[in-house]
């Protein structure tokens, strides 16, 4: 008897350590760690990471998402925004702008135990709507206050962007959630405030034109300009050249006209010293006709030399 006893006894313990065992697992998805804490709330300190694990029926986890989260605010039905989460956010004109942004974000894995104390125990995606949304929204309209109206629609949209995005970054730190990425989606503005920014716009496109267009006319004029100067040089440069053959030129017609005049005087020079006393009678005598000459007086007749003879 008392043997039946003993084997009932130990196969309730059995089923029961069975049961406990299951009762006590945990598990912890991909992307995600967990946080151990008793039963009065106190952080046990062991941080659980993906897979099944083995907790004590007096201890219970809370996960946090370490992967990257993508949250919206705004008013169409779109990822975790059910209902028009779209927001307002002032300028620093005195406008009021709304718009569509998305944003996202993730625990850190090294301050989850932290975050679990900051937030009292809250699950990650508690902290996400009564937290980060809010926050979002409330530094998001810190950051538009600082720009009119026309700044935000308009061409400084990206810089405003990328302001945000640091300022989130910082703010939220401190809570040990990181933002990776944050967009406006959407940005609208009542009928008055459009017509003004369309107006400013078609003044900037205005201004923008008219700057191309003089600065085409001064990239046209200076081309202008060196096309004269090339002109006036390649000009010049022929003048000079023309000038250069022109001297030349006359400086062989020059050289032509000395060398001839220098071979004249060279044949004369010749000529006169070859001329001897005798030679030039020789050459008298040979070019007389025969006749002599005849002489006249004034009031007479022509005298015959040789009839003086």
């Amino acid at each position: 008897m008392k043997g039946k006893i003993g084997a009932v006894l130990l196969a309730l313990a059995m089923i029961f350590g069975l049961v406990g065992a299951v009762i006590c697992l945990e598990r912890i998805p991909a992307g995600y760690v967990g946080v151990v804490y008793n039963m009065n709330g106190g952080v046990d300190g062991e941080i659980l990471t993906q897979g099944w694990h083995l907790v004590s029926p007096t201890k219970k986890v809370t996960t946090y998402s370490i992967g990257i989260e993508q949250s919206y605010l705004t008013a169409e039905d779109k990822g975790d925004s059910k209902d028009d989460e779209s927001f307002s956010i002032p300028t620093s004109d005195g406008k009021t702008v709304r718009v569509n942004l998305e944003f996202s974000y993730r625990f850190d894995e090294a301050r989850a135990a932290n975050t679990f104390v900051t937030f009292k125990g809250k699950s990650g995606e508690t902290i996400k709507d009564t937290f980060i949304k809010p926050k979002v929204i409330a530094w998001t309209q810190e950051v538009s206050a600082n720009y009119p109206v026309t700044d935000i629609f308009g061409d400084k949209r990206t810089v405003i962007n990328a302001e945000l995005d640091t300022y989130l970054r910082q703010k939220f730190d401190q809570y040990g959630i990181i933002i990776d990425t944050v967009n406006f989606t959407d940005i609208s503005v009542d009928a008055e405030t459009a017509a003004a920014i369309q107006k400013k716009v078609t003044a900037q496109q205005e201004l923008e034109l008219a700057n191309i267009e003089a600065q085409t006319a001064k990239v046209q004029a200076e081309k202008d300009r060196e096309v004269a100067l090339i002109q006036a040089q390649k000009e010049k440069e022929a003048a000079e050249i023309q000038a250069e053959t022109d001297i030349i030129e006359a400086n062989a017609a020059a050289e032509v006209v000395r060398i001839a005049a220098e071979a004249e005087a060279s044949a004369n020079r010749q000529i006169a010293a070859s001329l001897t006393p005798e030679l030039i009678e020789k050459i008298k005598y040979e070019q007389w006709n025969g006749q002599t000459p005849k002489v006249t007086s004034s009031g007479s007749s022509i005298i015959d030399i040789g009839d003086l003879g």
